[in-house]
C-alpha cells in the first residue's frame, strides 16, 4: 500500500515525525540494554507484554527509519548521533550465525559453533542492535564489520588464511574476444567456497597470445569490472534500463535465454565476489531492485523507481475525487513481450472485474506487485542466490538499499585529490617534489572530475575511490618515472602503478596523460 497520503491531515507532520523518531529511539536502545542485562538477578521475565512493547517498538523504529528515507525529516546524521559501541570481535566469533534470543541472555548456537567462545552482555547487545537497528551503528563502522567478516570467514587468522589461499589458489584462462563467454563456462561450475578464495586471470588478446604480466590483483580487478559491465549491458538482454539510468532485470528474459535462471545466479556470484574482494563495480543498480536483493518483496512505493508515469497515474486514481468506474479500468493490464501484446490478468476473471472506488486500492496493490515482484521473482531469486553463495545476505542487510550500492559501485561523489595526494608513493627518479610531479598534482587540480575518474580507473581499473579513503588503496597509488618524454604514460593495474616520463612542459605533460586515458582499450600490461 502507498503509505504516503495526499490528504495531509490524516498525516504526522515532519515536526511530529522527528520527535517520535528521536523518543522511539532512545526507547528502543534502552529496551535492548533491559533485555540483555548485566547481572542475571537484574532480568525482567519475559511476559508476553513485555515482548510485544519490544517487538512493537522496533518495528516502529524501523517504520519511520524507512519513511524518513523518502521524506527527509530528521536531520543529516541523526540516525548515528547516539555513540553506540559494537565489539569488533563479534565477527572473529562468527558473528550472525546467531541466533538473538531477547530478555534470556543468551545466544543459541549453530551445531558446528560449538568450539566458539560464548558472547558476552555487550557482544549480545551489539548483536542484537546490528540485527534489529543497525541503521543506528555509522556506515563506516558497518563497512569496517563486513571486512573483518569477509576475511575471517576464510580463517580466525593469517596463517590459516594464508593456507587455505594456497591450496584454493587457480588461474582461470579468458580470451578477450569471449569475456562473458568463457567468464560463464569456468566460474559459473566452481563450487562455493572456491570463489571466496584467490582467482587469478590470464587474458588470451584479440589475437590469441597471453597477456603480460602477474596476476596480483589488479588484472581480476579489471576482469570482474569488464565482465559485469558485459553482463549488465541492456543490449545482452539480461537487464533493462529505467527512464533516469539505473538496472534492472529483463521480464521478458525467458523469451531470449532459456537457461536464465543460471545466468542471474552466476551475475549474483560476480558481485558478490566484487563485494567480498572489496572492488567497486560501476553498476547504478535501480532503487527497487536494490530494495529486492535484501528482501523478498519490494512495497508499492519503489514503483516509482521503475516506471515514474504508472506510479504517477496510480497516484492519480487514488487520490481521484470522482467516480473511478467512469475510467473504464479493470483488473487488466497490457504486457509488451518484444513487440507483441499480450493482456494479462491481476486476479481471476480480472477482465470481468470493473474498478471502482471501493476496490481502486487493491487495484493498485496488485498491478504494482505484478511490475515490481511477480514478473521478477525468478531472475531475483537466482541473482540473490547467487549473491548469498558468496556474501551472505544476513551480512548484507547490516545496510539499506542506498548504502548497499555504495557497498557495490562506491560514491558518487568528486574525487577528493588531497586525500589521493596524501597517500601517493614515488618510485624510480619521482619524489614528492620532483618538478613533474608538481605538474602532474597542477594538472590533476585543472582535470575535470571525470578526468580525473578516467585516470583513477586507467591506474587502478575502478574508477570510484575506495569506501573509506585512499589509505584503502592496496598496494597504494604509486607514480614512477618511465624515461624521457617521448614516452607515453602507462600503468600496471595489479601494482596500481603509473608510469609516466620525466616532462617539464605542463601542456605536453596534459596532452600525454589525456591521450592515455582517454584512449584505453583495456589494462594489458606492457
Amino acid at each position: 500500500m502507498f503509505i504516503e497520503n495526499s490528504d495531509t491531515s490524516e498525516t504526522f507532520s515532519k515536526h511530529d515525525l522527528h520527535y517520535m523518531s528521536k523518543l522511539l529511539k532512545n526507547v528502543a536502545t534502552d529496551l535492548i540494554e533491559v533485555a540483555f542485562p548485566m547481572c542475571r538477578s537484574s532480568a525482567i521475565p519475559a511476559t508476553p507484554e513485555i515482548l510485544h512493547l519490544y517487538r512493537s517498538c522496533l518495528n516502529c523504529v524501523k517504520m519511520l527509519y524507512m519513511l524518513d528515507m523518502r521524506k527527509e525529516f530528521c536531520p543529516a546524521g541523526f540516525w548515528t548521533a547516539k555513540k553506540i559501541h559494537i565489539s569488533q570481535d563479534l565477527s572473529r566469533k562468527n558473528y550472525l550465525s546467531k541466533s538473538i534470543v531477547s530478555f534470556h541472555g543468551v545466544v543459541n548456537d549453530r551445531d558446528d559453533d560449538e568450539h566458539l567462545p560464548p558472547l558476552s552482555t555487550i557482544e549480545q547487545r551489539s548483536l542484537a542492535i546490528l540485527e534489529e537497528l543497525p541503521f543506528l551503528i555509522a556506515f563506516n563502522t558497518r563497512v569496517l564489520l563486513l571486512r573483518d567478516l569477509c576475511r575471517y570467514s576464510l580463517g580466525e587468522n593469517d596463517y590459516q588464511r594464508m593456507h587455505h589461499e594456497l591450496l584454493n589458489d587457480s588461474t582461470i584462462v579468458i580470451r578477450r574476444t569471449h569475456l562473458y563467454e568463457d567468464a560463464f563456462d569456468k566460474i559459473s561450475t566452481k563450487s562455493e567456497s572456491d570463489l571466496k578464495h584467490k582467482v587469478r586471470i590470464q587474458f588470451i588478446n584479440n589475437v590469441g597470445l597471453e597477456e603480460a604480466g602477474i596476476d596480483g590483483g589488479g588484472i581480476f580487478k579489471e576482469f570482474i569490472n569488464e565482465v559485469l559491465k558485459t553482463a549488465f549491458d541492456p543490449n545482452r538482454g539480461f537487464f533493462l534500463m529505467t527512464a533516469d539510468n539505473t538496472l534492472y532485470p529483463n521480464p521478458n528474459v525467458h523469451l531470449i535465454v532459456e537457461n536464465f535462471t543460471d545466468h542471474f545466479h552466476f551475475i549474483g556470484r560476480l558481485v558478490g565476489k566484487a563485494i567480498f574482494e572489496n572492488i567497486l563495480v560501476d553498476l547504478p543498480l535501480a532503487e527497487f531492485f536494490l530494495a529486492k536483493l535484501l528482501v523478498d518483496r519490494a512495497s508499492a512505493h519503489y514503483l516509482k523507481s521503475l516506471d515514474p508515469v504508472l506510479y504517477r497515474n496510480l497516484l492519480y486514481l487514488r487520490d481521484y475525487s470522482g467516480d473511478v468506474s467512469d475510467l473504464g479500468l479493470d483488473f487488466t493490464t497490457v504486457n509488451n513481450d518484444l513487440g507483441e501484446t499480450r493482456i494479462m490478468e491481476l486476479k481471476p476473471n480480472g477482465r470481468n472485474i470493473p474498478v471502482t472506488n471501493e476496490n481502486r486500492l487493491e487495484y493498485i496493490q496488485r498491478l504494482a506487485d505484478l511490475k515490481l515482484n511477480t514478473q521478477l521473482k525468478r531472475q531475483c531469486a537466482a541473482f540473490r542466490d547467487g549473491l548469498n553463495s558468496v556474501v551472505p545476505l544476513m551480512w548484507l542487510r547490516l545496510f539499506n538499499h542506498n548504502e548497499l550500492q555504495v557497498i557495490i559501485g562506491g560514491d558518487t561523489q568528486e574525487i577528493d585529490l588531497s586525500d589521493l595526494r596524501a597517500h601517493t608513493v614515488y618510485g624510480g627518479e619521482f619524489s614528492v617534489d620532483h618538478p613533474t610531479i608538481l605538474l602532474f598534482w597542477k594538472i590533476l587540480h585543472k582535470f575535470t572530475d571525470i578526468q580525473r575518474k578516467q585516470l583513477l580507473k586507467f591506474v587502478t581499473s575502478c574508477s570510484r575511490p575506495p569506501l573509506l579513503g585512499f589509505k584503502e588503496l592496496n598496494p597504494q597509488f604509486c607514480i614512477q618515472s618511465s624515461g624521457t618524454e617521448n614516452r607515453m604514460p602507462t600503468a600496471s593495474t595489479c601494482l596500481n602503478l603509473l608510469k609516466i616520463p620525466i616532462i617539464r612542459e605542463e601542456e605536453t605533460l596534459r596532452t600525454k596523460l589525456l591521450a592515455a586515458i582517454e584512449q584505453q582499450a583495456g589494462f594489458e600490461l606492457s
